[in-house]
């Protein structure tokens, strides 16, 4: 994550605009083909197809976390989390959607040298009552939290919001995991915490975030799988996790994350 807050120039909010848009288009794009009998790995291979055909390249393939020996890369376009797997879900041709099942995917596109990202939950057919409920509480911490996204705010704003509202509606959010800035980096400053840390910095106009309710529907304790990205909820019950990226204005905040 880059180490200063980063405020943008009209120019660079045109090629981050246009980023999250595709970003949005994709999401919008892979629901149909979202039924039983799909694996992961084929969600995977038809968005970043789909990527391309719109100008963009994929932010994710390629990215690496970690030092020296430890380096770990990441090889796909989406990120597919499906049931307990909250975040960074590794597509692959052994997991197949089944009837019930609930998944996020995460999507993230690079246009012109620029940064959109962006996530939703989708249902495999028919899914439980407990399935709805927590990725429409997910959904709503979201915008509850992007109406706090105003001048002069700041990022414990946002946080306070996305942890009280979830926490109200009886689940809770998973720690060590952060929405954060983005556009010029995938990964910007400032880290925005879906619970409480402290005030934070201020949010200033014409700042770009990512801002992503990870959301469990038991205890907030997880676990990285041995793909070494796959975020998993100890106890195996569902997760949901919807994401934005939002411009800070004099005004109201905008959703760039839209078609």
């Amino acid at each position: 994550m880059s180490g200063e807050i980063i405020i943008k120039t009209p120019s660079e909010i045109l090629r981050i605009r246009k980023a999250s848009t595709i970003v949005a288009q994709t999401l919008s794009y892979l629901e149909k083909f979202i039924k039983p009998g799909i694996s992961t790995l084929e969600l995977d291979k038809i968005a970043e197809d789909f990527i391309f055909t719109k100008g963009g390249k994929p932010a994710f393939k390629g990215y690496t976390v970690g030092n020296g020996k430890e380096v770990i890369k990441y090889n796909h376009t989406i990120c597919a989390s499906v049931n307990e797997v909250v975040i960074h879900g590794v597509p692959s041709s052994e997991v197949i959607l089944k009837e019930g099942d609930i998944i996020s995917i995460d999507v993230g596109v690079i246009f012109d040298g620029y940064y959109g990202d962006g996530a939703r939950t989708y249902f495999v057919g028919e899914v439980s009552p407990i399935k709805k409920k927590l990725s429409e509480v997910t959904r709503q911490a979201l915008y509850e939290a992007i109406d706090m996204c105003r001048e002069g705010n700041r990022v414990g704003d946002i946080s306070r919001v996305i942890y009280e509202f979830v926490r109200k509606n009886g689940f809770d959010v998973i720690r060590g995991y952060t929405g954060h800035g983005v556009g010029k980096f995938l990964h910007e400053a400032p880290p925005i915490p879906n619970y409480p840390v402290g005030a934070g910095p201020r949010l200033k106009k014409n700042m770009t975030i990512a801002i992503e309710p990870m959301v469990v529907s038991g205890s907030f304790r997880i676990k990285v799988l041995s793909d070494g990205w796959s975020v998993c909820a100890v106890d195996g019950k569902p997760s949901a996790h919807w994401e934005h990226t939002v411009l800070i204005t004099d005004s109201l905040p905008e959703i760039l994350t839209v078609e």
